[in-house]
């Protein structure tokens, strides 16, 4: 059943939530202060908790340290629950960097904007291996596109060729695999069909799509976390590419099934940070609010 007054409620405190943060994370970004990496992570926590997500996390931990994370793709929506989850970079298809406020929200979080061209590949895997090389972290969809969130599609290669990347220290990048696959609706397991309220793909207008969900009751997202494999693990960047895919498909499927219940991901443990608390009066009304669970 849907909730429209629960919508406008939510749309309104997502509109004051990204008014007050945008120019704290400006500043941030103008003075170089390490608010400018852990900021976004606050702020996709209190997003899942305005949009009413749950996450929920099986598998190994997401590594911490420089690397790509790999992941099937079936709504903006995935971008709060990944980046909720750890600090990094989305990698962006460039057309996102011209939207109204999620352009802006993209670079803000220093997302890398790319073109999915042949002739471009080898200048994009360079500015991108540059960033691994100063220790950032990158998210990567590497099916292109988002879908209806029943399937994973083929994963796109090109990209991959960022993994031969060398670190300073000597060690090749690490690319862990996630799976993610929106599973029930208040407790009951979501079909095919109630699923495409999660999802946002093809003609889909952004606007509509949104207020839908918003007025929806509690989401659950299952995030299934794979072991991180290095290019001379895996052989190729294709072969990669290919195991990657692999393992994502079999964690959403068995998301889907409802194989897997991993435990609840608590809201950001950065939350209680007094850098992220003083910076954002706001926050402190969030820290206590209780409206959205």
């Amino acid at each position: 059943m849907s909730c429209y007054p629960c919508a406008a409620i939510r749309l309104l405190i997502y509109a004051l939530l990204t008014l007050v943060l945008i120019p704290v994370q400006m500043v941030a970004i103008a003075l170089r202060l390490k608010l400018a990496d852990d900021l976004p992570r606050f702020y996709h926590g209190l997003c899942l908790k305005i949009m009413h997500i749950e996450v929920r996390f099986s598998g190994v931990p997401l590594m911490e340290d420089s690397g790509i994370i790999v992941a099937n793709h079936a709504s903006y929506l995935d971008i709060p629950v990944l980046g909720s989850m750890t600090k990094g970079g989305f990698i962006a298809k460039k057309e996102v960097a011209s939207w109204p406020v999620f352009g802006l929200l993209a670079k803000l979080q220093r997302c890398s904007f790319v073109e999915r061209r042949a002739t471009r590949a080898k200048q994009q895997t360079t500015e991108l291996s540059q960033r691994l090389a100063n220790g950032h972290k990158l998210i990567l969809f590497p099916e292109g596109t988002s879908n209806d969130g029943n399937r994973v599609l083929p994963f796109k290669s090109t990209l991959f060729g960022v993994a031969e990347t060398v670190l300073p220290d000597g060690s090749q990048v690490k690319v862990q695999p996630v799976s993610i696959a929106a599973t029930r609706l208040d407790g009951a397991p979501m079909g095919r069909d109630l699923r495409a309220f999660y999802s946002w793909y093809g003609d889909m207008d952004l606007v509509p799509h949104l207020w839908q969900f918003l007025a929806l009751g509690k989401v659950t997202v299952e995030v299934v976390v794979h072991p991180p494999m290095t290019l001379a693990q895996a052989g190729s960047r294709k072969e990669m590419a290919r195991k990657c895919e692999s393992l994502v498909v079999q964690g959403h499927q068995a998301a889907l099934s409802g194989a897997t219940r991993g435990a609840q991901v608590p809201f950001s443990e950065e939350r209680r940070s007094g850098d992220l608390i003083g910076s954002c009066p706001l926050a402190i009304v969030f820290e206590d609010f209780r409206l959205f669970g």
